[in-house]
């Protein structure tokens, strides 16, 4: 895994995570990201574009348990105003349910362009503290970047 590659995906982040440091994970959140950084801007995009590349590099989603690719990428940290970074790639699948201690920020990025996750298309999705659910793509496959308040996560039974 190169350094510089990981170096230069965190600055990428920490630019969106500094614009939403201490804001609560809400549906005001949700509606924010998607003005701000909208599904079709270049912000958006150059993520999007990185996180393809990454995967297509090994170094990203390295992992692979149930048809789906996961990893986390950056650990919570100052860097990144102590989110942390996890991507996914999931193709028409149902991850393992879990819970969001402390709430969760999505990026949607469908590689097919039906592909939705948890009923969303390309953008941005943010649920509260203490939401639960079973990570769910349909419609082809997508890339989902989540970005987790220190890193917070709890995978339940069900």
């Amino acid at each position: 895994m190169g350094n510089n590659a990981v170096e230069e995906f965190t600055a990428l982040i920490a630019g969106i995570t500094g614009r939403i440091a201490g804001q609560p994970l809400d549906n005001q959140l949700d509606a924010w990201l998607n003005a701000e950084f909208p599904a079709d801007g270049a912000e958006f995009n150059r993520v999007f574009e990185a996180c393809k590349a990454a995967i297509a590099s090994g170094w990203m989603c390295n992992r692979e348990a149930g048809g789906i690719k996961f990893g986390r990428v950056i650990k919570p940290s100052g860097a990144i105003h102590g989110f942390s970074v996890d991507v996914v790639e999931m193709h028409d699948c149902k991850g393992p349910h879990h819970r969001h201690t402390k709430g969760e920020i999505d990026m949607i990025m469908p590689l097919d362009a039906d592909a939705k996750f948890d009923g969303r298309g390309k953008g941005w999705l943010v649920y509260p503290a203490g939401h639960a659910h079973f990570p769910t793509v349909t419609g082809g496959k997508a890339i989902v970047l989540y970005l987790l308040p220190d890193g917070a996560i709890e995978f339940t039974k069900t």
